[in-house]
C-alpha cells in the first residue's frame, strides 16, 4: 500500500493568469545583456563595411537633399523663419530614430531564433536591445545637424534641454509599437512585409518635410493630432528652433506611447512562451 500524499508533495492546479506578471525586475536583473545584444548588432550590421558608423550619415543627408530641391525650392514651402535644410534634418532624425528601432524591434526576435530556442532568458530584453541600438546611429546624424546648424547660424535656444525627454518619447513609442509588431512577427511574418509600406505612409503623414503650420484648423488639424509622431517632431523643433509649442499634439502623443506600452507589454509576455515553439 503507497503512503498517502502530503501537502508538500501535492499538486495544484490553477487556472492560468488573465493578466500575466510582467516580472521587469528580471529583465533590469540582465540588463547587461543588453548591452552585449546592442554591441552584437551593431557589429553584424557594420561588419566589412569601408565607412563604418558613418553609413548612418549617409540616408539623412541624402535625403535632406531631395526634400530641399523638391519641397524647399521646387514647392516653396514656408519653414518657420528656419533654414529649410535644417528644419528638413530636425524633422529626419526623430523619424529616422523612431522608423529604425520599430523595424529592428520588429524583426529581432525572429533574427535571434538561434538564441531563442537554446538559452533563457527575459524575452523582452531582445527588443528593448534593438531600440537602443539605433541610439548610437542617431548620435552621429545628431553630429550632423550640428554641423548644419552652425553652417546656416543657427542658434538653439534654451528648450533644448527638454530634448532628451522628446527623444526617450520616441524611443518609447518605437519600442511600443515593436513590442506587437514583434510577437506578430513569429506567429505571422506578413508582417516584415507590411510594416515597410506602414512606415512609408506614416512618413508623408508626419510633419518630417513640412511644417506642422501647414495643417489647417479644424477637423484636419485634429486627425493630424491624433499621429503620435506629429507630436515629437513638433516637440523637436520647438526644443531646438522655438518653433509654436504644441501641447495637445505632445498629450497625445504620450497618451498614444503609454496605451501601446502598456498593452504591448501584456501581449509580448502572454505570447512569450510560444516563441520558442512557433519561430
Amino acid at each position: 500500500m503507497s503512503a498517502p500524499v502530503t501537502a508538500s508533495q501535492a499538486i495544484r492546479i490553477t487556472p492560468p493568469r488573465r493578466w500575466p506578471e510582467l516580472a521587469l525586475g528580471e529583465v533590469w536583473a540582465h540588463r547587461e545583456l543588453v548591452w552585449f545584444l546592442v554591441w552584437r548588432d551593431l557589429k553584424v550590421r557594420y561588419k566589412q563595411t569601408v565607412l563604418g558608423v558613418a553609413w548612418a550619415l549617409v540616408q539623412p543627408l541624402v535625403t535632406v537633399i531631395i526634400f530641399t530641391v523638391i519641397f524647399g525650392r521646387l514647392a516653396g514651402l514656408p519653414s518657420e523663419n528656419v533654414p529649410y535644410p535644417v528644419l528638413a534634418l530636425s524633422g529626419i532624425l526623430p523619424w529616422q530614430l523612431f522608423s529604425s528601432a520599430v523595424a529592428g524591434s520588429s524583426n529581432s526576435l525572429v533574427g535571434s531564433a538561434n538564441l531563442l530556442t537554446k538559452v533563457y532568458f527575459p524575452r523582452l530584453i531582445i527588443p528593448i536591445a534593438a531600440v537602443a541600438g539605433t541610439l548610437v546611429d542617431f548620435s552621429v546624424t545628431v553630429a550632423l545637424l550640428a554641423g548644419m546648424m552652425t553652417w546656416y547660424g543657427v542658434v538653439p535656444t534654451a528648450g533644448i534641454v527638454f530634448l532628451p525627454i522628446v527623444i526617450l518619447l520616441a524611443l518609447l513609442l518605437a519600442l511600443a509599437i515593436g513590442l506587437w509588431t514583434s510577437s506578430l512577427n513569429v506567429q505571422y511574418r506578413d508582417v516584415q512585409y507590411v510594416l515597410p509600406f506602414a512606415l512609408q505612409m506614416l512618413l508623408f503623414l508626419s510633419p518630417v518635410a513640412y511644417s506642422a503650420t501647414l495643417v489647417p484648423d479644424g477637423w484636419l488639424r485634429i486627425a493630424f493630432s491624433l499621429n503620435p509622431l506629429a507630436g515629437i517632431i513638433q516637440s523637436f523643433r520647438w526644443a531646438l528652433f522655438g518653433t509654436p509649442f504644441a501641447p495637445t499634439a505632445l498629450a497625445v502623443s504620450a497618451a498614444v506611447m503609454v496605451a501601446l506600452l502598456v498593452g504591448g507589454l501584456f501581449y509580448f509576455k502572454r505570447m512569450e512562451e510560444t516563441f520558442a515553439d512557433v519561430i
